[in-house]
C-alpha cells in the first residue's frame, strides 16, 4: 500500500509540473537543430546588419548606402564565401545559446510558478529575464569573435574607397592599446585573421575577460529581448490554442514566433547598436573609438543622431524573425521528442 500510495503521490505531483518541463533533453535537441538550421538561413542578412551598424559618416560620406547597397558590394568583394565570414564560430556556439535560453526560461517558470495560481506578467517576465541572464555565457564570446571577422572586410574595402580613409577632425577616445592587438597583430596584408587566432591572441593578452568585452550591454540588450520575448509569445500563441488538443496549429505559433521577435527586436535595437561598437577591437580608420557604454551612446547621439540607434534594425528584423520562427517550427515538428523516443511536448 505505501509503495502504491508513494507512486500515486509521485505521479500527482509531476502532473503538477508545467508542460515542457520534463522535456527539457527535447527542447535541448530542439534548440541546438534550430540555432544551426536559422543561422544557416539568415547568417548573411546578421553580416549585413553588423557592418551597417559599424558604419559611421566620414566627410559626409557613407560607404553603404542600405541592406541591398552592403549586400551587393560586400558579395562582389568577396563573393559568396565573404557573406559567411564569422559562420563556424556562431554556428559552434549557437547550439549551447540557444539550449541555454530555451531550458533556463522552462527553469525559472517552474520555479516561479505558485501550485493551482496562473502565472502572472511579472512573473513571466522574471524568467524570460532569467534566461536572457543565462544566455550571455556564450552569447558574449560568440558575437565578439563573429563581430570581428563580419566586420573585416569592411575595414579593408573603405581603405580602398577615395577619401573614405581619412580622418576627421573630431575628438576619439584614447583606447588601451592591448585591446586592440589581437587583432591588429593578425592582420597584415589585408588577411582577416580566424576566430581561433582571436581568441588565444585575447585570451594571452587580456584573459578570459577579453572574450567579454561588451558584456554589460550585451546584458542590456538580451534580458529586455527576453523579457519581451517570452510573456509575449506565450500569450499570442495561447490565442491560437485549440480546445480539442490545447495546441495552437503550425501556421498560428509561426506568426506568433516572428511577431514577438520582431517587437522584442526593435525595443532592444538601439543597445544592440552600442553593443556591436563596443566589441569591435579596431574601428576603419576615421572612426571613434569608446571607453564604455555611456560614452557610446553620447558620441552615437552627438555625430550621427537618435536614427543612428535603429542602424541595422531592418536586418536585425530579417534575421531575428526567421530564427524564431523555424524554431517553432523545429518545435512543431518535435525533432527532439522524435529522436529521444518521447511523447511531443505541446506548446
Amino acid at each position: 500500500m505505501g509503495d502504491i500510495s508513494a507512486s500515486k503521490e509521485a505521479s500527482e505531483e509531476q502532473s503538477k509540473q508545467p508542460k515542457g518541463y520534463s522535456g527539457l533533453p527535447a527542447k535541448c535537441i530542439n534548440g541546438a537543430l534550430a540555432g544551426v538550421t536559422g543561422v544557416t538561413c539568415i547568417f548573411p542578412i546578421d553580416l549585413v546588419k553588423t557592418r551597417l551598424q559599424n558604419q559611421q559618416v566620414i566627410d559626409g560620406r557613407r560607404m553603404y548606402k542600405n541592406l541591398l547597397d552592403c549586400f551587393i558590394k560586400t558579395a562582389k568583394a568577396d563573393g559568396i564565401k565573404g557573406l559567411y565570414k564569422g559562420y563556424g564560430i556562431n554556428v559552434a556556439l549557437i547550439s549551447p545559446e540557444k539550449s541555454i535560453k530555451l531550458v533556463g526560461n522552462d527553469f525559472f517558470r517552474y520555479h516561479l510558478q505558485r501550485e493551482g495560481k496562473p502565472m502572472g506578467l511579472h512573473r513571466e517576465m522574471l524568467a524570460g529575464g532569467g534566461a536572457g541572464l543565462c544566455q550571455v555565457i556564450i552569447t558574449t564570446p560568440m558575437e565578439m569573435l563573429k563581430i570581428q571577422l563580419q566586420d573585416a572586410g569592411r575595414k579593408i574595402e573603405r581603405k580602398k574607397i577615395p577619401g573614405l580613409g581619412t580622418v576627421p577632425d573630431v575628438p576619439t577616445a584614447k583606447v588601451n592599446p592591448s585591446l586592440t592587438r589581437a587583432f591588429s597583430a593578425s592582420t597584415t596584408a589585408e588577411v582577416t585573421p580566424s576566430a581561433l587566432t582571436i581568441a588565444r591572441n585575447l585570451l594571452q593578452t587580456k584573459g578570459v575577460f577579453g572574450l567579454y568585452r561588451g558584456l554589460g550591454a550585451t546584458l542590456m540588450r538580451d534580458i529586455p529581448f527576453s523579457m519581451i520575448y517570452f510573456p509575449l509569445f506565450a500569450h499570442l500563441n495561447a490565442q491560437g490554442m485549440e480546445h480539442e488538443n490545447g495546441r495552437a496549429s503550425f501556421q498560428h505559433s509561426f506568426v506568433c514566433g516572428c511577431l514577438a521577435a520582431t517587437v522584442a527586436s526593435l525595443s532592444v535595437n538601439p543597445v544592440d547598436v552600442i553593443k556591436t561598437r563596443l566589441q569591435l577591437l579596431q574601428q576603419a580608420p576615421g572612426e571613434h573609438t569608446y571607453t564604455g557604454i555611456r560614452d557610446c551612446a553620447a558620441k552615437i547621439w552627438k555625430y550621427e543622431g537618435p536614427s543612428a540607434f535603429f542602424k541595422g534594425a531592418s536586418c536585425r528584423l530579417l534575421v531575428i524573425s526567421p530564427l524564431f520562427g523555424i524554431a517553432q517550427a523545429v518545435y512543431y515538428f518535435g525533432v527532439g521528442e522524435f529522436l529521444l523516443g518521447i511523447p511531443k511536448q505541446w506548446l
